[in-house]
């Protein structure tokens, strides 16, 4: 397949895993060669597309700074397949938990598939709860379908909240939609909530602010993902395990790229 094709099946692509994500685009920056022009413009519209998977700018922003883009992105699509994040947040739950999630969370369904022993409640999530209940029932893992009226009296049932991040930042995460009324529900009735960071998701301050500019919505009640708050959160469970936010915040990977700061339209 040629590179531009390539890299226009990774920005058609929805609701894929972050990892499948940067390794196919690391792929496709891999076939440019050492064009830096290409890479800018190729980099550009991937996270014009994807503008809220943390790890794509993150793998962008290795490219764009690197003196050898195609190593380093083939060494960031290695950092995301070994990600720890999942059994280190298996370990740290507690024994025979009840587990609220939003929607399919990608890393904290596998720590709660490695784990076992959980009872989950999936708040519906865009509709993508049902498919995650029947792989976690496949598992013969407990776990039961929510509706989003059912959200608090779920999180009142639980003993931690774990919402996971496609992005953060110094001022929150963005999640899917959901996770803000989960998270503040949680956090007024004493329930502890985690947030689930996994790597390359974490992004600096002038990276995460060029994020969240194009996340800018008419219509913000319609969209798939939103912005929770950091203050909402107790602990984050990522590549070092569960930690304090403050200790989480300080664990950036990624380099600020001015050159994603513009976009770029296929």
């Amino acid at each position: 397949m040629h590179p531009i094709e390539r890299l226009r099946y990774v920005a058609r692509a929805s609701g894929a895993d972050q990892d499948v994500l940067v390794r196919e685009s690391a792929g496709a920056l891999a076939a440019l060669g050492f064009d830096p022009a290409g890479l800018v413009t190729a980099c550009r519209r991937i996270v014009d597309r994807h503008p809220t998977s943390g790890a794509l700018w993150w793998l962008c922003a290795r490219v764009l700074t690197a003196t050898d883009p195609t190593r380093e992105g083939w060494r960031a699509a290695e950092e995301i397949e070994a990600d720890g994040t999942a059994g280190l947040l298996g370990d740290a739950l507690p024994d025979d938990a009840t587990v609220v999630v939003v929607g399919w969370p990608e890393l904290a369904g596998d720590a709660l598939l490695r784990r076992g022993d959980a009872t989950v409640l999936a708040v519906d999530g865009q509709g993508a709860a049902s498919g995650f209940v029947r792989r976690l029932h496949r598992a013969d893992v407990e776990a039961v379908e929510i509706p989003s009226s059912g959200t608090a009296s779920a999180v009142l049932a639980a003993q931690v909240v774990l919402v996971e991040a496609m992005a953060a930042g110094p001022s929150g995460m963005v999640a899917s939609a959901g996770s803000y009324a989960a998270a503040a529900v949680a956090r007024h009735a004493g329930v502890p909530v985690w947030g689930v960071v996994g790597i390359g998701r974490l992004l600096p301050r002038r990276m995460w602010d060029a994020l969240l500019e194009r996340l800018d919505a008419d219509d913000p009640w319609e969209a798939d993902v939103e912005l929770v708050p950091i203050e909402l959160f107790d602990a984050l469970a990522g590549p070092a395990g569960v930690e304090s936010v403050e200790a989480g915040l300080r664990r950036v990977s990624a380099p600020v790229a001015p050159e994603l700061f513009r976009t770029t339209a296929f």
